[in-house]
């Protein structure tokens, strides 16, 4: 304990000694001194004998005064002072408030002198008539027949010029003025600069095919983006901005682009998060690419059930949905959206011969009777060439045995008992020879149902009829 208290009274000491050494140091005067050159070190740029001869020194002397007012002429003329640019800020405010103020009466006059014209036109000619109607008269049927070619030709509309309304043509200008710069940025190749001033145009007036078809127009440009895909990237992340969404024929030009590029993300994007009109097209477009990537066809069939949803097209988003394989979720589509036809489902099948999916088309979901009939879907499967999805399903089938068979059987409303003596024939002919049988048993224990005999010369053997 003794030893650890030695120890801090030194280090206290050697602390209070430095907080001392400090103190003097910071009241200590520093004194500076003046630099100078030493006048023993040659002259830059001369050599020794130059820097000792009279007019050598003369000479470099006099390069010495040009150079330095060379570069305060230079100083002058680059910089000037804060307080100068501040006048010349405030002479440019001023001067652009008076041309403002010239432009707006310049425009006023225009109108008043072609609303006077338009009076001095029709007194003129109502003092070459017969002066059966009064001159208020004359002017009031002008303004209602809004047709100026009898009295001035073809300058306009009556009404903007008889109302003092200069701002529509301030209006135009500025549209002509937007479209004329379009123009100039497409012409010297800033196409990202003409993408984004098209999105940000007044009236969307260059968001159309016409400006597609520019942009198309360039083509590709080595180690550039697609100009194209740049004008739609513009349009698409500005429709936020706007009431209307992106009209459908743009927004099915953009996906086709942006597909064209192999930018899912970018339709990805813009499809779940912009403002677009979706179409039919759009989501055929989406499917197609799928098909092609199929890497990413999941992605592509998620948005293309999405837009056929929004559109009404509940078929189309139905199929999507088992082409997920979400089948579950189209059987939950089918019980939300009641306007599926047994046609619609038959063709469903089709398109998607997907076991789960007819499995449970063909039973009760829900509490709710099959929507298919087990037997008509196999006679189906087997007549389009789709035997082997025929056959899984009787492998599943017959996995049950009779009890399901019959089940299935009695609560079909839809398969005829001839029907089933096909289905029999069939599961026959492809080796299933005890669901065969299970078919046929269930078949003649129906009440009221007979057979009629092979040894009857009068029946067709091809055609069994069950009563």
């Amino acid at each position: 304990m003794n030893v650890i208290e030695n120890d801090s009274s030194k280090i206290q000491l050697q602390i209070d000694k430095m907080k001392q050494l400090r103190a003097e140091y910071d009241t200590k005067e520093v004194k500076y001194h003046t630099f100078s050159k030493d006048p023993s070190k040659p002259i830059p740029g001369m050599t020794l004998q130059e820097s000792v001869n009279l007019d050598a020194l003369t000479k470099y002397l006099k390069h010495l005064e040009d150079k330095y007012i060379e570069i305060k002429r230079i100083m002058l003329k680059k910089y000037v002072p804060v307080q100068r640019k501040a006048d010349l800020d405030e002479e440019m405010i001023v001067t652009l408030k008076r041309r403002d103020l010239a432009e707006n009466m310049n425009k006023e006059l225009q109108f008043r002198h072609q609303r006077l014209q338009i009076i001095s036109n029709a007194l003129t000619s109502w003092v070459k008539s017969d002066m059966s109607s009064s001159f208020q008269d004359l002017v009031e049927e002008i303004q209602k027949t809004k047709s100026l070619h009898v009295i001035i030709g073809d300058q306009g509309i009556v009404e903007e010029l008889l109302e003092d309304d200069p701002g529509k043509a301030k209006e135009a200008e500025i549209l002509l003025g937007y479209i004329e710069r379009f123009n100039e940025l497409m012409s010297l190749g800033e196409y990202e600069k003409a993408a984004c001033f098209a999105a940000r145009s007044p009236r969307r007036i260059l968001q159309n095919i016409g400006t597609v078809n520019k942009f198309k127009a360039v083509g590709k440009i080595r180690g550039k983006p697609f100009p194209l895909l740049l004008f739609f990237e513009a349009i698409f992340s500005t429709s936020h901005a706007c009431r209307r969404p992106i009209d459908a024929e743009l927004t099915l030009e953009g996906i086709k682009c942006g597909l064209s590029e192999k930018r899912l993300d970018l339709v990805i994007n813009w499809v779940t998060q912009e403002r677009l009109t979706f179409s039919e097209e759009v989501g055929d477009v989406i499917c197609d690419y799928g098909e092609q990537d199929t890497y990413n066809k999941a992605k592509c069939l998620a948005l293309a059930q999405m837009i056929y949803s929004e559109c009404g097209l509940h078929k189309k988003a139905l199929l999507c949905l088992c082409k997920q394989g979400q089948i579950h979720g189209a059987m939950e589509y089918i019980q939300q959206f009641k306007d599926f036809t047994y046609d619609d489902l038959m063709q469903l099948i089709k398109l998607c011969p997907h076991t789960e999916l007819i499995q449970c088309l063909t039973r009760e979901w829900n509490g709710k009777p099959p929507s298919l009939s087990f037997g008509l879907a196999i006679l189906q499967l087997f007549s389009i060439d789709m035997k082997t999805v025929g056959i899984k399903l009787l492998q599943e089938i017959s996995k049950g045995g009779k009890g399901i068979i019959e089940h299935l059987m009695i609560n079909d409303p839809f398969c005829a008992f001839e029907n089933w003596q096909e289905v029999a024939n069939i599961c026959l002919q492809n080796g299933f020879d005890k669901l065969s049988r299970d078919i046929t048993s269930v078949l003649r224990s129906q009440a009221g149902v007979t057979e009629i005999s092979e040894e009857d010369n009068t029946v067709n053997l091809m055609e069994h009829v069950f009563w």
